[in-house]
């Protein structure tokens, strides 16, 4: 087998697995893709308690506003200021690793901070009871 053929049998597998674990479902992305931007907005503003009221109960929960409040706040001191982000993928998912099955959207975003210039910003959205998109998941790598 040529090396470009494996490569894209194990691009496809890859994806597969990807999606597999992923277990898609067909939300509409668009509602989850506002919410996010939204609630990042909030973030980039260092408006961290009004931020906190979009997490999704399943978030707030397990993590009150006194400790995740720091975390966010030293996480983004290291990266500087925001500068830009542009959606780079927005994926539906029904399971999601250490989370009850669900409506969920996975976002990721390329971003650029004052201190990193190529940063890849995750947010986990839920779809609430109430048909509301939460936060249930920020990461910033």
């Amino acid at each position: 087998m040529k090396p470009l053929r494996i490569f894209l049998i194990l691009s496809l597998v890859a994806i597969g697995f990807s999606t597999a674990r992923l277990g898609h479902a067909q939300p509409d992305t668009k509602a989850a893709e506002q919410a996010a931007g939204s609630w990042l907005s909030l973030v980039d503003a260092g408006k961290y308690p009004e931020a906190y009221k979009g997490f999704a109960q399943f978030f707030t929960d397990r993590m009150p506003l006194d400790k995740w409040e720091p975390q966010v706040k030293s996480a983004r001191d290291i990266f500087g200021k925001f500068v830009s982000r542009k959606l780079k993928s927005a994926t539906p998912a029904t399971s999601l690793p250490g989370a009850p099955d669900g409506q969920y959207v996975v976002l990721q975003y390329d971003a650029t901070f004052e201190k990193k210039q190529n940063a890849v910003e995750t947010v986990t959205e839920s779809l609430g009871k109430d048909g509301k998109w939460g936060v249930v998941g920020y990461y910033i790598k």
